[in-house]
């Protein structure tokens, strides 16, 4: 048994019976109750009573706690060991299938001059900073190379449809590659939008691409965060938004599975009314939103004094906008919050949502790489913002697709590092946190911040967040009435989108 503690109770003890009967466990003292995690991935939320009754071991075979304890496999003597393996292995299973996230950065070019840009854009006329036909190339064939069933490839930049040429190109070729390869293959595009037209729109609809754009909030707090000298940038992606989903109403497309996603990030400017831009995402027909921290990568470094805040600051946005959402889904408006739900399908529903940011150990290598415009490979795309805004030696760079096997890379010390220092049951302050079985680590977030991809994690605002979210969650079940179980339990529901997939050898 291992403790870590926001409120603990004063003494805690364990009898003899309860270290025999017991599986191993993490305990986290709340305000009024207290979490308590197995390596299962299984929790219970017990009061005062509650844990000195289990902990002393004075429960009987048929009594509720010994009921709840079997149930969420406390027990030793009574787990299902079959099951659990089988549990354990599907949730596993991605430790085996090398990349699937494969990230094209075609351009640094962009129209946009946003104050927190994490990808260090450069201005348009900067022209060598495009991807060439021949790197697009290479990285696409270094993409599949990857022992993954399925692949995404993801177009980003800067503005990837300033280079709309090798955006196409890159998508044509990598069906034709499919076609012998066999992959389950999906495309994304990550655009603000301002040069889109109507025929660039109808070919990412038929090649069946998913699109997806930055909503920062109302008009005036987006367009002082995303500036856009030729324009009005809200007025612009909006409009594009809802052409795009009326363009998917009209392939005959569901219109509560298939829409853009749109995600903020939000700014000070957005902190202090969370429920102005929770109901402009419903108005604009979102029906989910990502709340993300501003995180400390490119310009965002620069700009922190204007648009920063703490992360105690964040934390209590996070709180007021869940509270919302939740609000929003009793009057009848189907919403959800995006982080809450990837937390819920580990707590809840065993799942693991592949999310890489929170993965153990993180995506780094093995479950993405970043492909630059200059053909330079990276760990993944935040460690290439690392590298375009600060003096990081290459630490994040795994290959190049002009010169490296794909082989030497995905088994090269870089990705290594990154795997181990991601591993959170190798990790101080990890090991014995009862959040273990559902968090997880960012190593490049730890370097930009701490210096150190292993980080301090008693120091690190990415542990606070994590942190703090995840206590609201547990507040939440603990509190939650019956709509609230359902909703939560409806928000672990993946509902897949088929239209988006190109199966095996389709073209």
């Amino acid at each position: 048994m291992t403790m870590n503690a926001a409120v603990e109770p004063a003494s805690l003890s364990i009898g003899r019976r309860a270290q025999r009967d017991l599986v191993p466990f993490r305990i986290r003292h709340l305000d009024g109750f207290h979490v308590l995690t197995n390596d299962l991935g299984d929790h219970m939320l017990l009061d005062d009573g509650q844990l000195e009754q289990m902990l002393q071991g004075k429960y009987a075979k048929g009594d509720p706690l010994w009921a709840r304890m079997v149930e969420r496999n406390f027990i030793a003597s009574e787990l299902d060991r079959k099951a659990l393996v089988a549990r354990q292995k599907e949730k596993l299973k991605f430790m085996a299938y090398g990349p699937n996230l494969h990230i094209l950065v075609v351009t640094l070019r962009c129209d946009h001059t946003c104050q927190y840009c994490h990808a260090s854009r450069a201005p348009m006329g900067a022209h060598e900073t495009d991807m060439s036909i021949e790197t697009v190339e290479r990285s696409v064939d270094f993409a599949f190379e990857s022992t993954s069933p399925g692949l995404t490839i993801e177009f980003q930049g800067g503005e990837p449809l300033a280079n709309w040429p090798v955006v196409e190109h890159a998508i044509e070729y990598a069906l034709q590659k499919n076609a012998l390869a066999g992959k389950s293959l999906t495309f994304a595009l990550v655009t603000n939008l301002s040069l889109m037209d109507e025929d660039k729109l109808a070919y990412l609809i038929e090649r069946r691409v998913q699109i997806c754009t930055s909503l920062d909030g109302p008009e005036a707090i987006h367009n002082a965060v995303r500036i856009y000298k030729e324009g009005n940038a809200h007025a612009n992606v909006v409009r594009w938004m809802k052409r795009i989903n009326a363009r998917y109403i009209e392939s005959g497309l569901d219109p509560q599975l298939y829409r853009i996603e749109a995600l903020p990030t939000i700014s000070r400017l957005m902190l202090s009314d969370p429920k102005a831009l929770l109901d402009h995402y419903v108005d604009v027909g979102c029906h989910s939103i990502f709340l993300r921290h501003l995180d400390p990568f490119g310009f965002a470094a620069h700009t922190k004094r204007r648009i920063g805040y703490s992360m105690d600051e964040f934390l209590v946005f996070f709180e007021q906008a869940l509270d919302y959402v939740i609000e929003l889904n009793r009057n009848g408006v189907d919403f959800i919050e995006r982080t809450t739900s990837l937390f819920l399908a580990r707590i809840i529903a065993h799942q693991e949502p592949n999310f890489l940011d929170i993965r153990n150990p993180c995506g780094a290598g093995i479950g993405q790489m970043a492909y630059n415009y200059d053909g330079r490979i990276f760990t993944c795309d935040e460690g290439r913002m690392v590298d375009a805004s600060s003096a990081a030696n290459d630490c994040f760079v795994i290959g190049n697709v002009a010169s490296d096997e794909y082989k030497d890379v995905v088994a090269g010390p870089i990705v290594r590092a990154m795997t181990i220092a991601s591993t959170l049951q190798g990790q101080p302050g990890c090991s014995t946190c009862a959040y273990l079985p559902w968090c997880g680590i960012c190593p490049t977030h730890n370097y930009i911040e701490q210096g150190s991809i292993q980080g301090r994690m008693a120091d690190s605002t990415w542990c606070k967040k994590h942190m703090g979210i995840l206590d609201l969650i547990m507040r939440k079940l603990q509190r939650a009435d019956a709509f609230e179980l359902e909703l939560f339990e409806r928000w672990t529901q993946v509902r897949e989108q088929p239209h988006f997939l190109h199966e095996c050898g389709e073209f």
